[in-house]
């Protein structure tokens, strides 16, 4: 399937209008929508707001953040690749998106989209996702929640964006490395979730530090291990899974997109504005305040990091088969 993408990307670049230029000349035309296709809350919220701010500032015209939670961010991610390609709606996804066309093909579903309709333009974050538990749980390490798990098959229940989401792979990815059995309570986005297992509805999240920092500087939280490759600057001390016994990671990255189709200039002119607003004084403060470097990747290296992270996804989420 994500083959088929890369060439209606490549289609779609070639494909563009004719008056192109005129484009570039009066775009944007008026205001921008962002879609968050989650609650505010979650890691793409945390990330969008600021970057929204710097991208208004750069082309001259406000950039309004719409929520659209729902299917694990594949409700938003489909309105904006349904919308006209005219650079005026713009998506800040997660890296659910090259997931979901995955997990629908697997459950004989209609997709809500194809990766081919939507045009990467800039990524922002690329975090691993943390396993945090309350404060007063029982479990110090990962090592304990591991083996806890396996005495208590499915009675550890943790919280997720959805079904495929950010926060279901990586722990569907962990409970299968560790050959344990554990109970997913999805919700619409990670801040619903967080507030969850804050209440005691649930025991667990893996997440990408901005939702779970501050709790965890609060003594609210504990983080037992990260999925990532090397230390994780906001939360020296804690270890990776890899370092733990189990060889599974996973990054939860935030990237800018617009439809498929839209014109060249105009995708140019968005490219030259995210840049901007990836070195931005106060993109910079707030994310990195929130446990999240800003890790840019320019457009044409952004869109191999797509690729090759459906690449990887898809096989993944055949190993995790057809989930309801």
């Amino acid at each position: 399937m994500w083959r088929r993408d890369v060439l209606r990307w490549g289609v779609a670049g070639a494909a563009t209008w004719a008056s192109s230029s005129g484009w570039a000349q009066s775009y944007p035309a008026r205001s921008l929508s962002l879609v968050v296709p989650f609650p505010p809350g979650g890691v793409a919220d945390i990330v969008a707001r600021p970057v929204a701010e710097a991208l208004g500032r750069e082309m001259g015209q406000a950039v309004v953040i719409e929520n659209k939670p729902g299917a694990g961010g594949g409700i938003g991610m489909g309105a904006v690749a349904k919308a006209r390609a005219d650079g005026h709606t713009l998506l800040m996804a997660l890296s659910s998106l090259t997931v979901i066309p995955e997990a629908d093909a697997i459950l004989g579903r209609a997709p809500l989209f194809a990766l081919g309709d939507l045009k990467p333009i800039a990524r922002y974050t690329a975090d691993p996702t943390v396993l945090a538990v309350r404060a007063e749980s029982p479990w110090k390490t990962v090592q304990e929640f591991v083996e806890d798990a396996r005495k208590r098959p499915g009675q550890i229940a943790y919280g997720s964006s959805g079904n495929y989401g950010t926060m279901h792979v990586p722990m569907e990815m962990l409970a299968q490395a560790a050959g344990v059995q554990l109970n997913h309570i999805p919700f619409t986005g990670a801040g619903p979730a967080v507030v969850a297992l804050l209440g005691g509805q649930i025991d667990a999240v893996s997440s990408g530090p901005s939702t779970v920092l501050q709790h965890i500087k609060a003594g609210k939280l504990r983080a037992l291990a990260h999925w990532g490759t090397a230390p994780l600057a906001a939360l020296p001390g804690v270890p990776s899974l890899r370092d733990s016994g189990w060889a599974v990671d996973y990054a939860q990255w935030s990237g800018l997109f617009a439809p498929a189709g839209i014109p060249d200039a105009v995708a140019q002119r968005l490219r030259a504005a995210a840049r901007v607003a990836a070195q931005d004084a106060r993109v910079k403060e707030v994310i990195g305040n929130a446990g999240s470097p800003v890790l840019y990747l320019d457009t044409p290296e952004f869109e191999k990091y797509v690729q090759d992270d459906a690449r990887k996804m898809a096989e993944v989420v055949k190993r995790m088969g057809k989930i309801q």
